[in-house]
């Protein structure tokens, strides 16, 4: 009688066992993300020790036209 009140408890829930696999492979993909842009912050941090005190924008050459007056 206290089963049926309480609910049965048995086994593992396939919808908790399915959300931890879910929630886990989350947890690997972020990981996975995070190496990634961690390496490309280095990177980026070794290409801006490498021009010292120049500014990383001075040296893209960008055509650029005579800016125009904003209309108001």
């Amino acid at each position: 009688m206290a089963k049926a009140l309480l609910g049965y408890v048995g086994g593992s829930d396939p919808r908790l066992l399915a959300e931890m696999r879910r929630l886990q492979k989350r947890v690997q993909d972020l990981e996975s993300e995070l190496v990634r842009i961690q390496s490309e912050n280095d990177a980026l941090n070794a290409a801006a020790a490498q021009h010292d005190g120049d500014s990383l924008l001075d040296s893209i050459d960008i055509d650029v036209p005579q800016a125009e007056p904003a209309l108001t």
